[in-house]
């Protein structure tokens, strides 16, 4: 939306909603090796750098409408490493807002999907609370992580308190 538009969204997917989905090359994006990979796993900010210019043949509309659909397919494809199926998926952040984001994630994913404001959480505060609670765990020298929660082969901390150094005097 912003190199194309120079807007930051694609205001309720409206833009997406005018437009078709390249279902081949959402298919050929998630053949890339990382997709297959077990957990735990990451990307950099450049890790799939290319899907934008990659859309560049298409219209704005057919683009935000290839990229949502992408998004909702990585989520639907990222189950085959959960270690049980789910009853259903609650959606947090600002892609909850977006009707044909959500619609595009039922469509492909066959349980219930939600706003977590269906089990009484602020999906616009849950992150900046999950930070905070992060934060004084690592105050309190307490582990942030474990085989549990990420795969981490023993419980670890997740960072360190910096301080700056005093101002030095007149």
């Amino acid at each position: 939306m912003h190199s194309r538009r120079g807007l930051s969204q694609d205001k309720d997917g409206a833009l997406a909603a005018a437009g078709a989905a390249d279902e081949d090359f959402i298919q050929q994006v998630l053949t890339h090796p990382w997709f297959d990979a077990a957990p735990p796993k990451s990307l950099d900010r450049n890790s799939f750098a290319d899907l934008v210019e990659a859309l560049d043949d298409l219209s704005d509309a057919d683009a935000a409408a290839t990229l949502t659909a992408l998004a909702a397919a990585c989520v639907a494809q990222a189950q085959i490493h959960f270690p049980a199926p789910v009853a259903r998926i609650l959606v947090t952040g600002g892609g909850r807002h977006n009707p044909v984001l959500m619609q595009e994630l039922r469509r492909r994913i066959p349980v219930p999907i939600q706003p977590v404001e269906s089990v009484g959480l602020d999906g616009d505060m849950l992150e900046a609370q999950a930070f905070a609670y992060l934060a004084v765990r690592v105050a309190r020298k307490l582990p942030t992580s474990g085989p549990d929660t990420t795969g981490a082969p023993t419980l670890v901390g997740g960072g360190q308190i910096s301080r700056p150094d005093p101002a030095p005097g007149p």
